[in-house]
């Protein structure tokens, strides 16, 4: 294995529900109605492609230019006193990065990618961070994923991934990735898709044991 990438919202941060309650506020303040398969249906989505459907879909009154605007401003806001990195996050990626070459590949805008490098020093360690804002199409597609290793230097498929939520671990696998699941508590994945792992892991804390790491990294 080359280069371990890190999948942000849920893996690294406790942060699915704060999107989706945001996004719910916001479509139901212009005008929109939420459905039932909304939420999943945006996961790994990028930022365009999720503020067309907050629109398009479900019938919020901006356009997708603004209320994209909207909604990453309110997570800015609540990001405010600091991201929820979940526990043993920070520890876990400095332990892999002692070992391999670390990358994150997150459908957040940079902006959010960049307050959780800030919040947890990590941004000297974390060689690549790769927003799917940044490429063709957000996840289940692998574009985020192949970038992330292209910035890297390595090949696609001689990396681990470490994804939580079903539209991610398409996208891991759909790179030919290595694929460790984090199982998001509040939105689990497809049992399906989980099924395809190499391994499926409690907690991002037992990422460092199963990649085989020395018991001193942990």
């Amino acid at each position: 294995m080359d280069a371990v990438v890190f999948d942000l919202d849920g893996v690294l941060v406790d942060s699915e529900q704060t999107w989706d309650e945001v996004r719910r506020s916001v479509v139901a303040e212009h005008g929109g109605a939420w459905t039932a398969e909304a939420t999943r249906a945006q996961q790994g989505m990028s930022t365009p492609e999720w503020a067309r459907y907050l629109v398009e879909e479900l019938g919020a009154r901006l356009t997708p230019e603004r209320i994209a605007e909207v909604v990453v401003e309110r997570m800015v806001q609540a990001y405010a006193d600091g991201p929820p990195v979940l526990p043993g996050a920070t520890e876990t990626v400095r332990a892999v990065g002692a070992r391999y070459p670390v990358a994150i590949a997150s459908s957040s805008p940079p902006v959010l990618i960049k307050a959780f490098l800030d919040a947890t020093g990590l941004g000297e360690l974390v060689r690549v961070a790769v927003s799917s804002e940044q490429v063709a199409a957000g996840k289940p597609a692998p574009d985020v994923y192949l970038e992330a290793a292209r910035q890297l230097g390595v090949v696609a498929r001689e990396c681990a991934a470490v994804e939580d939520t079903t539209n991610g671990l398409r996208a891991a696998m759909n790179a030919g990735m290595t694929v460790y699941a984090a199982p998001n508590p509040h939105f689990p994945p497809d049992p399906e898709v989980l099924a395809k792992a190499t391994a499926v892991l409690d907690g991002i804390g037992d990422l460092p044991a199963a990649l085989g790491l020395p018991s001193g990294l942990q």
